[in-house]
C-alpha cells in the first residue's frame, strides 16, 4: 500500500511507494558532541556505529501516517526528526519519528530500529535548497504533554550532506526513497517510555509540520 502525502499550500497528493527506507543517525554538525554522545550510549551499554552518519536500511513498511503505531515491548520511545522524501525525482520535507526499542539497542542499534514503525506527518513541503533556511528550521517533540525536544536544524547536517554521504555508504534504489535525517538532543538527557508523542517542524515562513501519534504496547 502507498503512503499517501499531501503537499502544503498545494494540496497536491503524492503517492508514496518507498523503495528504500533509510534512518541516518549521528548527524549533529558538532563532531566533539557526537563522539561525546558515542561514548554516553557506549557506557550503558549501546554499541558505537561502524560510520559516522549511520545508516540502517530498513524494510520500507515500517513508514506510517497513523495515528496509533503498535509495538512490542514497554521501553520504546519517539524523537523528532525532519524527513526528506524523494518522489518522481522531487524532494520533499516532512516531520517524522524515529521510533527505537531502547532495551533492544544495547545488543543491536541496527535491530532496535527495525523492531518499531517509522511515524511520518501527511503533509510535506517541497524542499529546495536555494528556497528553505534548513538552519533557521525549529524542531521540537513532546511526549505525554512534556517538552522532549528543542532546537533547530542548524545542529544537523543539511539534507544535500546527508545525501552524499548516503550514496557513497549504500548503492542507490531507483523509485521513492524516505530518509529519516537524524534528531536533536534530548532535554533532559533521558529516554522517556510514553505513550503520546507530538512532533513539529516550524518553517521560517511560518509553514508548520506535525505529527501526534499514540503508542500501543502489542502485548499490553
Amino acid at each position: 500500500m502507498p503512503v499517501q502525502l499531501t503537499v502544503s499550500g498545494t494540496g497536491e497528493t503524492l503517492d508514496i511507494r518507498p523503495a528504500r527506507l533509510i534512518v541516518a543517525g549521528y548527524t549533529g554538525r558538532d563532531q566533539e558532541a557526537v563522539a561525546e554522545h558515542i561514548a554516553e550510549l557506549a557506557a550503558i551499554g549501546v554499541p558505537p556505529p561502524e560510520t559516522v552518519p549511520a545508516f540502517y536500511d530498513l524494510d520500507p513498511s515500517l513508514v506510517s501516517t497513523d495515528a496509533v503505531v503498535r509495538v512490542d515491548g514497554a521501553g520504546t520511545s519517539g524523537e523528532v526528526e525532519p524527513v526528506v522524501i524523494r518522489h518522481g525525482g522531487r524532494y520533499f520535507l516532512g516531520v517524522g519519528s524515529d521510533h527505537t526499542d531502547r532495551e533492544l539497542e544495547r545488543s543491536s542499534v541496527a535491530e532496535s530500529k527495525a523492531a518499531c514503525p517509522k511515524p511520518l506527518g501527511a503533509t510535506v513541503v517541497p524542499l529546495d535548497p536555494g528556497t528553505v533556511d534548513w538552519d533557521s528550521i525549529g524542531a521540537g517533540s513532546t511526549v505525554d504533554g512534556e517538552t522532549y525536544q528543542h532546537g533547530t536544524l542548524s545542529a544537523l547536517r543539511t539534507p544535500t550532506d546527508v545525501l552524499g554521504r548516503l550514496a557513497e555508504a549504500l548503492p542507490d534504489t531507483e523509485g521513492d526513497l524516505v530518509l529519516f535525517g537524524g534528531t536533536l538532543p534530548l532535554l533532559t538527557g533521558r529516554f522517556v517510555h510514553g505513550s503520546a508523542w507530538s512532533l513539529r517542524l516550524q518553517l521560517p515562513d511560518g509553514t508548520t509540520l506535525t505529527h501526534d501519534y499514540l503508542v500501543e504496547n502489542g502485548h499490553g
